[in-house]
């Protein structure tokens, strides 16, 4: 006969008494008391940097070469956002927090955190990165000849830009310990500096025309490189810091008086600029479009070779109130067309201003300015897209 779980009941209760008996207690453990705590500012090696700063945005189908697009500023005017050696900044000219005219700002890409760098007096342009260490900062403002905003020009005129009494400083990153690196009368601006450091060029008015200048870090062995009547202007080096690519104007005739007097005036048209690409010291200077339009902001692809630039080409002459620019890539050595110049590809398929296109340092993402997803008509925003290459 089986016995049941009730008749054992009374055999497993004296059992596990004498199991209990027979077992010491254990002893008493020291209380853990409060555990330490530990802060640390170093970030864990296994994350990786990425681009977490602003939002993402949708993109265009037909703009093939840009992926994962994202707006980077909101608000303001916004541009000529420029990496800095590690890929991890830009510095961006603003009106961002109520400026009344452009300042200097360092965008952290990956806290999104921005900082204004420039001192807030005069009005400030072209910021860019020393190479290759990113130990430094400049950019060109006006505060020497006066802490209030330049006045706007006369649209009397027509379509001008101001060439305000610019000169060229360097600072900290953080923008402290500002200092002159190239002042003097007239315009000294639109500054960018080599891959390899070696060599800054900048434009200017100091010989009565507005010429392409380069020089040493420093400010010393400041040498003209261009020497034709006309505007030379925006230059950046080749990322192999073998040649320069830049916008250039050649009027001739009536065009040319007009340019002179404009310059007189500290103005010029920038109406009509063709893209150059020459070596480090101006020679065998060539154009690479030929369409008659405005073509500004020109940067080398990785391969130091095809050049991205803003032109409003497909823009209908005839077209009244802003101009439509997008981004084009050309390939300087590729085969000349019946223009005169190579074949340019479309990039951007924007119903507005696209321009100010720069290749981070390795050369897999594109930043760019565009009034895309604006809040207010006209308002100009900061945008990265990784870049697509469909020649790799």
């Amino acid at each position: 006969m089986t016995p049941t779980i009730r008749s054992l009941l009374p055999l497993l209760a004296s059992t596990l008494a004498f199991a209990a008996a027979c077992t010491p207690e254990p002893a008493p453990k020291e209380p853990l008391g409060q555990i330490p705590s530990a802060t640390t500012t170093a970030k864990p090696e296994w994350i990786p940097f990425a681009i977490r700063a602003g939002k993402p945005v949708e993109g265009d189908p037909r703009e093939k070469h840009l992926a994962d697009l994202r707006q980077l500023t909101f608000g303001g005017e916004n541009a000529e956002a420029y990496w800095s050696p590690d890929g991890k900044k830009l510095i961006l000219q603003s009106t961002r927090d109520g400026a009344a005219c452009d300042q200097e700002f360092v965008l952290n890409l990956e806290s999104g955190e921005t900082t204004r760098v420039s001192s807030g007096k005069g009005r400030t342009t072209c910021g860019y990165f020393f190479y290759p260490k990113g130990d430094k900062i400049l950019y060109s403002t006006t505060e020497a000849a006066s802490a209030a905003c330049p006045p706007k020009p006369d649209r009397s005129l027509g379509y001008v830009w101001p060439l305000d009494p610019y000169d060229i400083y360097v600072a900290n990153p953080d923008g402290s310990d500002l200092k002159l690196l190239l002042g003097g009368p007239g315009y000294d601006a639109e500054a960018t500096m080599a891959f390899d450091g070696s060599r800054i060029v900048f434009t200017s008015s100091r010989d009565n025309d507005l010429e392409l200048y380069t020089m040493k870090p420093d400010g010393t062995d400041v040498r003209r490189i261009t020497n034709t009547p006309g505007y030379d202007g925006g230059a950046f080096f080749s990322p192999d810091s073998t040649k320069l690519v830049w916008r250039a104007s050649r009027p001739e005739g009536k065009e040319l008086d007009d340019f002179r007097a404009l310059l007189a005036k500290g103005l010029v048209r920038p109406t009509r600029l063709e893209i150059y690409v020459g070596g480090l010291e101006g020679q065998n200077a060539r154009p690479i479009t030929k369409n008659g339009r405005a073509n500004f902001g020109p940067y080398f692809l990785p391969d130091s070779r095809r050049v991205i630039f803003s032109s409003n080409m497909d823009s209908p002459p005839e077209l009244r109130g802003a101009p439509n620019f997008e981004l084009y890539v050309v390939d300087s050595e590729g085969p000349v067309t019946t223009t005169g110049a190579p074949a340019s590809e479309r990039i951007t398929f924007y119903d507005g201003f696209d321009g100010f296109p720069m290749f981070s340092p390795d050369g897999k993402y594109l930043v760019f300015a565009s009034n895309r997803f604006g809040s207010t008509p006209g308002e100009t925003n900061v945008f990265v897209a990784r870049w697509v290459d469909a020649e790799k």
